[in-house]
């Protein structure tokens, strides 16, 4: 779905907004209850959307913080890359030093990682990997998410993640590798995403995830974007919020990113954000199923993210 006539903005961050983790100038944010506080992180080259990167914000400084290894994020020039780059390595090509077992692997350890790009919680390994029509949990925030046709999901220590499993060289920066589309959950505390209500923290948080979407330089920059939905939702039996954008990039596809905030079932005092990002020849009804699909699931280590 097109966005209307006379939508149209030029696309920067809010003011006050905070920066998104890895960035420069990211403070430094209060630990919410039963997490601890998150050091900020060196800035991150500019690269990588969503697409390439969608649990850089949250595993590169959350995981590590907490002693969890980071999936693997980093490259030589210290980027993230894709899940795409970990199965071409899983696959036996782009082979690099060090493992590719995480989500966003490409054979280095990422900040505060393992050397071997491993990516296993405290005393375990890491969650087995979901395909398409499977159902992830996220058993940190009690909410399971439907996993997409043609996409693979993951459980992280905070969260959970997926992505599409269609891949292409980034139009801005062809040495990289995107994909068509991604999403992760992960409470709104760690992601800087500021705000009293469902509604306030996906206003503030959907500038920050259009830029860690499209921008960066994987698609060049993004010129402007254009509102979509800015609405009340009920998600797994709360009252959430949604904020939709079409993020104008100046190379290759535009983007649709979402930002959905709500209760977590499992803490009505914490909020969860889910981040979502899917090129703009993706059907947008794609969002929709998977806002509409997020259900109240395990929680407090009771689920292990694998189909429920």
């Amino acid at each position: 779905m097109g966005p209307g006539p006379g939508a149209g903005a030029v696309y920067g961050a809010a003011a006050g907004q905070p920066g998104a983790f890895g960035q420069a100038g990211s403070p430094v944010y209060p630990a919410h209850p039963g997490y601890p506080g998150y050091p900020v992180q060196p800035p991150a080259p500019s690269r990588r959307g969503l697409r390439t990167g969608i649990a850089v914000a949250v595993a590169a400084a959350v995981l590590a913080s907490i002693g969890v290894g980071v999936y693997a994020l980093t490259d030589d020039d210290g980027g993230g890359a894709s899940r795409a780059d970990s199965q071409q390595e899983r696959d036996g090509r782009d082979d690099g030093p060090g493992g590719q077992d995480g989500p966003f692997g490409d054979g280095e350890g990422g900040s505060g990682g393992p050397d071997d790009g491993a990516s296993p919680g405290p005393g375990g390994p890491q969650a087995p990997e979901v395909e398409g029509g499977g159902t992830l949990a996220d058993t940190a925030n009690g909410i399971s998410m439907p996993v997409p046709d043609g996409w693979t999901g993951q459980a992280m220590e905070v969260g959970a993640q997926m992505t599409s499993d269609d891949s292409y060289p980034c139009p801005g920066e062809t040495s990289r590798t995107c994909t068509k589309g991604g999403a992760y959950s992960a409470p709104a505390a760690l992601l800087g995403s500021r705000g009293g209500t469902a509604e306030a923290v996906a206003k503030a948080d959907i500038a920050a995830n259009a830029e860690e979407s499209y921008g960066r330089g994987s698609y060049g920059e993004i010129s402007s974007h254009r509102v979509l939905a800015s609405k009340a939702v009920t998600v797994a039996g709360q009252k959430g919020y949604l904020v939709r954008w079409r993020a104008v990039t100046s190379k290759g596809a535009d983007g649709l990113v979402q930002s959905l905030a709500f209760p977590s079932p499992a803490d009505g005092d914490r909020i969860v954000v889910v981040r979502c990002g899917v090129d703009a020849d993706q059907k947008e009804s794609l969002l929709d199923e998977i806002t509409e699909g997020i259900e109240a699931g395990p929680a407090d280590g009771d689920g292990n993210g694998q189909d429920v």
